[in-house]
């Protein structure tokens, strides 16, 4: 996917239009995923400091995975679509087999967590009141979910397509999960340790 800078406005079935995002966090709060579509008489309770908050605790969580050596973070989710006050960001990031595999990723981010809620193991999710489904620590702490994605593995993430197939984190991601119509995803321009 070719990666572009600017968020455009939401397609017609409330989706961004297909296509990788990459942009800063400074760039992703002034955009109209925290600020809104220009049009407010179509959303007049669109909650900007709700989404604000979700990007802060994405920020945390992706300077962890930067500070852990990992470069590219994704986001998704009822985040990136003309949903008023999304639940939560939902994402991946790309890591080597090794960085999982070890444990040490895990550990390298635990360090660095307070709440040391990196972890993707079932027996972690715990029920939240009004919720269907578990959520994962970092769901209950942050209200973000990053997944871990090892590219060529050919792992599925539990995510459908119309046909049946599991998908991949980069390809579920970039589908609407009503219905699978393509959709765009925020890729997040490394920023460095700072």
């Amino acid at each position: 996917m070719t990666s572009m800078a600017t968020i455009p406005p939401f397609g017609p079935d409330g989706l961004l239009p297909p296509g990788d995002y990459e942009v800063s966090f400074e760039e992703l709060r002034q955009s109209l995923l925290v600020q809104g579509p220009h049009d407010r008489n179509e959303h007049p309770s669109w909650d900007a400091p709700w989404r604000d908050e979700l990007v802060s605790n994405l920020e945390t969580l992706t300077r962890q995975l930067w500070q852990a050596g990992i470069r590219e973070v994704f986001a998704d989710g009822s985040f990136a679509e003309d949903k008023d006050h999304p639940n939560d960001i939902d994402g991946y990031f790309v890591c080597g087999l090794d960085q999982l595999k070890t444990g040490e990723l895990v550990r390298h981010l635990n360090r660095l967590d307070p709440s040391k809620i990196w972890t993707w193991d079932p027996a972690s999710r715990k029920p939240y009141p009004g919720y269907p489904k578990k959520q994962l620590p970092m769901w209950h702490r942050y209200r973000v979910e990053l997944y871990p994605h090892v590219p060529g593995l050919g792992i599925g993430c539990g995510i459908r397509d119309k046909h049946g197939h599991e998908l991949e984190f980069p390809s579920a991601f970039r589908q609407s999960r009503l219905g699978g119509k393509p959709r765009g995803i925020v890729k997040i321009q490394y920023g460095g340790q700072s």
